[in-house]
């Protein structure tokens, strides 16, 4: 199976120099938690999440109208193509505890997005005489991989010192930036 069978092809997307407010608009009116960020040419320069969103006006004190998405979005991605295997995007998944990836084109254009939940769906609505192209226990080690990234950074920021910057970004496995 590929990404291209289980992406979401009408993904709602932002640009860097939107506002939180216009990016949280998008999630609400179209039930996302995550927006891609592009530039000009719809290429992916970041994502977004409705928890980095929360969290900047928790952090910044300021409207959400008065925060750009350039200033909190996260500028390494990892990105899958269409015609990728779901198993790849996965391991993308796995590697950088993110439960999302976009789907690129060719050109690094944006075509769709990506979701474990997708994945999942996938998988349980296959045909158990087809073969699986889809396997569920990856699915489900892919999840709990997922979750014990975010558990281990939230506990690891906890045991951090005062009010120290912390790196929100983290590197896979093989040492590529997610």
């Amino acid at each position: 199976m590929k990404v291209q069978d289980a992406m979401v092809q009408d993904v709602q997307f932002c640009f860097p120099e939107d506002s939180l407010n216009r990016a949280a608009q998008l999630m609400w009116d179209h039930a996302c938690g995550v927006v891609p960020v592009v530039d000009e040419a719809r290429r992916a320069v970041g994502m977004l999440t409705d928890r980095d969103v929360c969290m900047a006006a928790y952090t910044q004190g300021k409207l959400l109208q008065d925060i750009r998405v350039s200033d909190v979005m996260r500028t390494q991605v990892r990105t899958c193509q269409p015609g990728e295997s779901i198993a790849r995007a996965e391991r993308a998944m796995r590697d950088c505890g993110s439960r999302r990836v976009p789907v690129v084109d060719a050109e690094g254009t944006l075509v769709g997005i990506l979701s474990l939940d997708d994945v999942a769906r996938m998988a349980v609505a296959e045909q158990p005489s087809a073969g699986k192209a889809v396997d569920l226990v990856g699915v489900a080690e892919t999840l709990a991989e997922v979750s014990k990234t975010w558990s281990m950074r939230n506990l690891r920021d906890a045991e951090g010192a005062g009010n120290e910057s912390r790196s929100m970004h983290k590197q896979s496995s093989t040492g590529e930036p997610c």
